[in-house]
């Protein structure tokens, strides 16, 4: 896959441009409904479908599956990060007016940390093909720990982190507004704002370690890796927004999501045994995601909050 560097610029240009239009429309602190979070939903998932089919139009059906089961990976991996977010913000009480700030933080920051885990990734995997192996048997292992903890979901609150950050850094217990510091009697003092800001961060990148050898199992494209993760991420925040009354009914999603990175893990360790085509990971991908979602609207069914 051939991609000139006006290509890299231009995938950057256009995400800064849209994080600007993010920012701006969201440049006053309000609650944000589930009407508009549908919209913007609606409006990131079209530019990556959009982005994907640039890919097919340029580079053809072969890249193009590629990218759309990173993609996918990375859209679904990243509900389970949402079911985090949704513990952090109610176990520190953060009013929903400020909840979209701090997600634009965290997201921008988590844009930076995946580029730099994929560029050292690819970096792995060009002058250590072996790694694949690894990969492959850490995505198998952590499919399976998560079948077997599929109704977990620890609070990062209870993190070594989060302990050892409290005490490391002076703060207040009260809210400032979307402000993430404040002074106080010529002291600076972080507010409880910027302690859910670095647990989002720090939850993420814990995520990334998951995700990264994931995409990686479908494609070794730098560019479709990169591309696939940013056009998932961008959509994080609306997602949290449409899904944060229903995130209960997701019972089945963890279970499919360990299924997935089984299968991926699976893919990748048999690469050089049995060509998997991309068209079969793909399909196997939907069939799995959308059997758990289905199964867990079923299971579900008549429930309100």
């Amino acid at each position: 896959m051939n991609v000139e560097l006006w290509m890299w610029f231009a995938v950057l240009g256009l995400i800064l441009v849209m994080l600007a239009i993010d920012l701006f429309a969201h440049r006053k602190a309000h609650e944000i409904s589930v009407k508009e979070a549908a919209g913007w939903s609606l409006f990131w998932v079209t530019l990556g479908t959009a982005f994907g089919g640039l890919i097919w139009w340029h580079f053809g059906s072969e890249y193009a599956q590629e990218y759309f089961a990173g993609f996918l990976i990375e859209k679904s991996l990243a509900v389970d990060n949402v079911f985090i977010w949704a513990i952090i913000f109610t176990g520190f009480a953060v009013p929903k007016m400020y909840q979209h700030r701090v997600l634009f933080l965290g997201v921008l920051g988590a844009l930076v940390f995946r580029g730099i885990f994929i560029g050292a990734g690819a970096a792995i995997l060009e002058s250590f093909a072996w790694v694949l192996y690894i990969f492959a048997a850490f995505l198998v292992f952590t499919g399976i720990q998560m079948l077997r903890k599929a109704d977990d979901h620890a609070s990062p609150a209870n993190s070594k982190f989060y302990k050892w950050f409290s005490k490391a850094v002076k703060s207040t217990p009260e809210y400032h507004g979307q402000k993430l510091t404040i002074v106080q009697n010529g002291v600076r003092l972080a507010t409880p704002l910027l302690m859910v800001l670095v647990l989002i961060e720090f939850t993420d990148i814990i995520f990334a370690v998951d995700s990264i050898p994931a995409i990686f199992a479908v494609t070794s494209e730098p560019f479709l890796v990169f591309t696939a993760n940013a056009f998932a991420i961008l959509g994080l925040r609306a997602m949290y927004f449409l899904l944060a009354d229903i995130m209960h009914r997701f019972v089945y999603l963890k279970f499919g999501l360990a299924l997935v990175l089984i299968w991926v893990g699976i893919k990748m360790g048999l690469h050089d045994i049995v060509k998997i085509p991309t068209t079969v990971s793909l399909l196997v991908i939907v069939l799995i995601l959308a059997g758990s979602i289905f199964a867990s609207f079923q299971v579900t069914r008549g429930e309100n909050k």
